[in-house]
């Protein structure tokens, strides 16, 4: 069973070829710096990790309405979800300091 018909599947990828083609066209120039390049790989560690905290963040945030839902309504299953998003949220918002108590 197709969900898109051949007309729509022959839009998308002339949509696709259009928006790869705007890509390659519009493409910046990039100069080198005399920058250490250890010093690029922290900052963009450190933006990794910055970003990974707002998602944990966001998803604790997420798992914390859904255990406030659970209790409404009386799902154990809602509950047991949110507090698996809650704990995976935290997991990931301290992903850094994890690592680095790993790491040593």
């Amino acid at each position: 069973m197709n969900i898109l018909s051949y007309e729509e599947r022959v839009k998308m990828f002339a949509l696709f070829i259009f928006m790869m083609g705007v890509m390659i066209i519009i493409t910046p120039n990039v100069f080198a710096t005399d920058s250490d390049p250890i010093s690029v790989v922290n900052n963009l560690s450190s933006f990794l990790f910055q970003l990974t905290k707002v998602i944990g963040g966001i998803i604790v945030g997420y798992s914390i309405v859904q255990i406030g839902l659970s209790f409404t309504s009386h799902d154990a299953s809602q509950r047991a979800s949110g507090f698996m998003f809650f704990a995976g949220g935290l997991i990931i918002m301290f992903a850094e300091t994890i690592l680095n108590l790993i790491a040593g």
